[in-house]
C-alpha cells in the first residue's frame, strides 16, 4: 500500500537535507535544498516570468547535469544573490568541480525565484538585499538539521508568499512506492491563481490528500461548478509579468539520467495543474527541479519506462499535496 515517508516531507529521500532562513522585517526568506548524493538533476519551466540560476547546466544535452544545491527563495531578482551566499560557502567546504590543484572548488547551485517585494515588508536595504546572507543562512540550517524536520507555511522562500488572495508558504510531502523507492517534494507556492475550489475553504488538491496533511478536509458535496477561467480568489486584478510564480522541488531515490530528471520534472507540473486554478500564466514564473539521489537501481531492461512513469505520477501527487499543505499550514499559522 502506499504511503507517505517517515516524515511526509522531501527529506525522507536519502542524501536531501533543508534549511530555511527569514527576515521578518523585509517579510522574506530563502530555502535551500543540499543534495549530498546528487547523481542527476533535471528541470521545467512553464510559468510566463520566470527568474532561474543556472538552469541550463541541468539541461541533458549539456555536460553536467547534477546540482549540489538548489536554492528556492523570494525577493525576485534581487534573491538570485542567495545561491551565490551557497556557492561561496560550498566552494570554502571544498564542494564542486574542480579541474587543477590550485583552482577552488566550483559548486553547482541552480535555483529559482518569487516575487515578494510588495507584501508589505521593508524593501528599504538601498545597496545591502539580504539575500547573499538568508542563503549563507539557508544552507547552515540544511547542513545541521540531521533530523530532517523543517517548518511549513509562512517559512523560508514561503514567508512572503501569496497564492490567489491568502497567504502561500512552503509545502513538503513524499511518497513511499516501496522496495526502496521514495519520491518526495518542496513548494514554495505564490501562485496568480487559487488553490481552492469555488466554495473558497475546499482545496483542489483535496482528491489527493492522505491522511491529516489539510486538516482531515472531506469533499463538500454541495461544491460548485468550476466555470470562471479566473476565479475570484486569484490575483488576475493586478497580474504581471514576473510577480508571481510557484517554484519546487521533486527528489526521488531512484537513480536516474539527467534525461529521466528532465521528464519528471515535466510530470511534476502535472502537480501545479491539479492543485492551482489557473497555472502557467503570462504571470507566473512556474518552476520544477528533479534531483535524483541515486540510491536505489531501477530496471534497465522493458519496465523501465513503466517505473520512470511511476516516478513522475507519484512527483506530480506529491506536489500537489505539498502546493495545498503549504497554503493550509500558512492559513493555520494566522
Amino acid at each position: 500500500m502506499y504511503k507517505p515517508g517517515p516524515r511526509n516531507l522531501i527529506t525522507d529521500v536519502d542524501g536531501i537535507r533543508i534549511g530555511h532562513a527569514v527576515n521578518e522585517k523585509v517579510k522574506t526568506g530563502t530555502t535551500v535544498l543540499l543534495c549530498e548524493k546528487s547523481v542527476t538533476g533535471g528541470v521545467d519551466v512553464r510559468g510566463g516570468g520566470p527568474g532561474l540560476r543556472d538552469v541550463e547546466v541541468l539541461s541533458p544535452e549539456n555536460s553536467v547535469g547534477r546540482a549540489d544545491a538548489v536554492v528556492l527563495s523570494g525577493g525576485s531578482v534581487f534573491g538570485l544573490a542567495a545561491g551565490d551566499g551557497v556557492a561561496k560557502i560550498l566552494s570554502k567546504q571544498n564542494v564542486g568541480l574542480k579541474f587543477t590543484p590550485t583552482m577552488p572548488p566550483v559548486p553547482i547551485v541552480v535555483g529559482a525565484i518569487l516575487f515578494d517585494l510588495v507584501n508589505g515588508g521593508d524593501k528599504d536595504w538601498e545597496m545591502d538585499p539580504p539575500y547573499h546572507d538568508l542563503g549563507i543562512a539557508a544552507l547552515d540550517d540544511a547542513q545541521n538539521n540531521a533530523e530532517g524536520i523543517f517548518s511549513l507555511g509562512n517559512a523560508g522562500a514561503g514567508l512572503g508568499a501569496r497564492s490567489g488572495n491568502k497567504e502561500g508558504g512552503i509545502g513538503s510531502t513524499s511518497l513511499d512506492l516501496g522496495d526502496g523507492l521514495m519520491v518526495g517534494a518542496i513548494v514554495a507556492v505564490n501562485s496568480v491563481g487559487s488553490v481552492y475550489m469555488p466554495d473558497g475553504k475546499t482545496f483542489w488538491a483535496q482528491p489527493f490528500a492522505i491522511g491529516n496533511e489539510l486538516g482531515g478536509q472531506k469533499a463538500n458535496p454541495d461544491q460548485q461548478t468550476a466555470v470562471q477561467p479566473m476565479p475570484d480568489d486569484s490575483k488576475f486584478g493586478g497580474m504581471s509579468p514576473g510577480t508571481n510564480t510557484t517554484i519546487g522541488i521533486i527528489a526521488t531515490s531512484a537513480k536516474l539520467t539527467s534525461a529521466e530528471c528532465k521528464r519528471v520534472a515535466m510530470m511534476a507540473q502535472d502537480g501545479l495543474a491539479r492543485a492551482i486554478r489557473p497555472v502557467h500564466t503570462p504571470a507566473d514564473g512556474d518552476t520544477i527541479f528533479c534531483i535524483s539521489g541515486g540510491t536505489r537501481e531501477i530496471s534497465n531492461g522493458p519496465d523501465r519506462s513503466r517505473q520512470l512513469g511511476e516516478i513522475g505520477a507519484a512527483g506530480a501527487d506529491c506536489m500537489a499535496r505539498a502546493i495545498a499543505r503549504g497554503v493550509f499550514e500558512a492559513q493555520r499559522e494566522n
